[in-house]
């Protein structure tokens, strides 16, 4: 800047120098000074919105790898879910299926986790949302993996308890019927022989002579010994453990007591026309878990593949019960 204004004088037609007050060099230093900030300002502005500073290089760099980090993470979690899916696929249909017990409902492997405030803390966080979702995933595999945990210590115990289980699955005829030819009525709907309604039959009938043995079809222990003039009559049921129960009706005399251990074979009875029955025979019932099941599936210690075709076509054949 000039240190000095010069005016030109047209009378004299010369340059005339300017003298300048106190107060106009402080205006003019002034003006000069505050367009300065201003351009400064705009340059800055300019700058900074158009390249970054290295601080923002920085944490730029830093949300990039953690962004590549959290990707592995979640490729991580899905190959963990697809590893554990095939665990539980395996656990409720090989392992479960070996040892005859019901598989994990999924209501239980995809129980809720964590609670309404379980996360709470971590809002305030930077990427709350890649935080807490990440952590949602972890405590859903965590709770995945110690319901798989618990189930294979069932597993275990039930391989641990294999010998006794097959003891205990009623799995012989509850009286001597080589031939077959006591089979009367079998499992399904049939003509109930007081009432003569349709009704369905939970069970499998067999004529005998009054008097005849009643085995117990699989070790376990005499839960019920009831003597009655009504419905089933004198019956006894065994407990066999692992879900299995038999029921035998009609009985004529008891050979046990409640309380008793018994063992596949062993003589409980003897077969009788009690109750609701138009004839000797034993009325004989399998359930498994407390629902009855069809027994004929359970005679595997006693028949052959063509001796079991033909107790399932004779117990078929029969369109009324005897009891």
């Amino acid at each position: 800047m000039a240190k000095h204004k010069y005016k030109f004088n047209q009378e004299s037609l010369s340059f005339v120098k300017v003298k300048r007050s106190r107060k106009q060099k402080f205006l003019n230093f002034l003006t000069y000074f505050i367009s300065s900030i201003i351009l400064a300002i705009i340059y800055w502005f300019v700058y900074f919105s158009l390249f970054d500073s290295p601080k923002e290089k920085g944490l730029k760099r830093q949300i990039s790898e953690l962004k590549v980090n959290y990707e592995i993470i979640q490729q991580d979690f899905n190959r963990m879910e697809t590893v554990l899916q095939d665990l539980q696929d395996r656990d409720d249909n090989i392992y479960r299926t070996i040892f005859e017990t019901e598989p994990i409902h999924s209501t239980i492997r995809e129980a809720g986790y964590g609670g309404s405030n379980a996360y709470q803390n971590l809002e305030n966080l930077e990427n709350a949302d890649i935080v807490i979702n990440v952590k949602k995933q972890l405590d859903m595999i965590m709770k995945k993996i110690y319901v798989q945990s618990v189930s294979y210590d069932e597993v275990i115990d039930l391989a641990k308890n294999k010998e006794a289980m097959l003891a205990g699955i009623p799995a012989i005829q509850p009286i001597s019927n080589k031939d077959l030819k006591r089979t009367a009525s079998g499992w399904g709907y049939r003509i109930h022989p007081i009432y003569k309604i349709r009704k369905f039959h939970y069970g499998m009938d067999f004529t005998a002579p009054l008097g005849t043995d009643i085995y117990a079809t699989g070790d376990g222990t005499v839960i019920e010994v009831e003597s009655s003039r009504r419905g089933y009559g004198n019956k006894v049921i065994i407990d066999h453990g692992f879900g299995y129960k038999t029921l035998y009706a009609h009985m004529n005399s008891f050979n046990v007591k409640q309380g008793q251990i018994v063992k596949r074979g062993d003589v409980i009875g003897s077969v009788g026309n009690t109750g609701l029955s138009t004839a000797p025979h034993l009325h004989y019932e399998v359930s498994l878990n407390n629902k009855k099941v069809n027994p004929v599936n359970y005679y595997f210690n006693d028949l052959t593949p063509e001796e079991y075709e033909r107790m399932i076509e004779l117990s078929l054949k029969s369109g009324q019960t005897f009891d």
